[in-house]
């Protein structure tokens, strides 16, 4: 059994980048930019005004005059307009593109309508309203970098860019496994000792979250079957994320038949709860993240081990969140432990993370309420209000 530093740094020393495909934005949610996107002209591409009202030559308005009969309308979408009279206004809309030898936007809200003219009634100064062409970013400026995570309002930025087609790093390609003859389909009525599967589907819809497509499979408790099983899902897929079948139980067949197979044992059990006798190994480019098949056991180790990596595979780096432990914690156990626990914000801006001990590592409803684990590492017994640890979100 290994440290959980030791698990991770091994777990993240096999990550690498997979390599570059070309996606829509449409699907480019969650994925990680393989180029740096530049703008294609200046941003904003022209003098846009940002209130509805009239421009003006700030000129006659400094010489006096107060009224300014309307010459032309402009909307926006509609080409430049130009300003012939600098006596007279371009009546013109958010959006449009300053008039030519205006230099002055005055809103509605501070004119008076006259008859086919306005009469500026709030004083005013030169250039108002009007947000000037490359003043945001000039053409070739950088505006989302490589390696970057895409979000919702990077798309924005990439239509704004004309970049419809987008260079990111490929995901790999994962295949999500449970194990154990006692479980049966969501639909199915188990008997009295069977459950419903759920681990698979939990793993498969935060990896969806994730920006990461996945099949889920399941292995009835035969070491053959599961042999023959696995040999023909490798063919498809990079990563097996397997729930089940990996402690010391009579019928946990997968350690053994994942070397059977040739993976190579990078360890087998972790100095933590939950989450133990997790089993990770690799065979040439592909991995095998074996988790138990308790839930929240499969789902700390999910979020401290895969994720991490994942974030490497993709050219990231896992950011560490630190929370203040808002309660007195009792662990006796020479392992690390991961707490669940539920986040607040104290007056001064302070993560707290308040520790709520669920049922144990079978009890799946329990993390529902959590917002993550905090990690208290080994070592000690009391861990005090007050404390700064590791928290995982989930």
């Amino acid at each position: 059994m290994i440290s959980v530093k030791e698990a991770l740094a091994r777990v993240i020393s096999t990550a690498q980048v997979i390599g570059v495909e070309s996606i829509s934005i449409h699907n480019a949610i969650g994925r990680t930019l393989a180029e740096d996107i530049y703008a294609d002209r200046s941003m904003p591409p022209f003098d846009r005004v940002t209130m509805d009202g009239i421009c003006i030559n700030y000129d006659n308005y400094e010489s006096g005059q107060r009224i300014f009969p309307v010459e032309s309308i402009a909307a926006a979408g509609s080409p430049t307009v130009r300003l012939k009279d600098k006596s007279k206004c371009v009546e013109i809309m958010t959006g449009a593109p300053l008039a030519v030898s205006a230099d002055t936007v005055i809103r509605y809200e501070d004119l008076k309508e006259l008859d086919g003219a306005f009469e500026i009634l709030e004083p005013i100064v030169r250039g108002k309203n009007i947000h000037t062409k490359g003043s945001d970013h000039s053409k070739g400026t950088v505006l989302l970098s490589k390696n970057k995570r895409i979000k919702a309002i990077d798309i924005n930025i990439l239509a704004s860019a004309g970049k419809s087609i987008v260079e990111v790093y490929c995901n790999p390609k994962v295949a999500v496994i449970s194990s154990g003859d006692e479980l049966v389909e969501i639909d199915e009525t188990p008997t009295d000792y069977q459950i419903r599967k759920s681990n698979v589907y939990m793993l498969q819809s935060r990896l969806q979250e994730l920006g990461v497509e996945s099949k889920t499979f399941h292995f009835v408790d035969n070491s053959d079957y599961i042999y023959s099983e696995i040999k023909v899902i490798l063919e498809d897929y990079d990563v097996l994320l397997m729930s089940g079948g990996v402690s010391k139980g009579k019928f946990d067949f997968i350690p053994e038949v994942l070397e059977q197979l040739g993976f190579e044992k990078l360890f087998h059990g972790v100095a933590q709860r939950p989450g133990k006798p997790f089993w990770f190994g690799r065979m040439g480019e592909q991995k095998v993240f074996a988790f138990p098949g308790n839930p929240v056991s499969t789902l700390a180790c999910f979020h401290k081990y895969f994720v991490p990596w994942l974030y490497k595979v993709r050219g990231l780096e896992c950011q560490l969140f630190k929370v203040v432990l808002a309660n007195n914690v009792s662990f006796k156990p020479d392992l690390d432990y991961f707490a669940q626990a539920s986040i607040s914000q104290s007056e001064d801006g302070r993560y707290l993370a308040t520790v709520k001990h669920g049922n144990g590592s079978g009890d799946m409803v329990s993390p529902s309420s959590m917002d993550g684990f905090i990690e208290l590492p080994k070592g000690k017994e009391v861990f005090e209000v007050g404390e700064v640890y590791d928290f995982i979100r989930f």
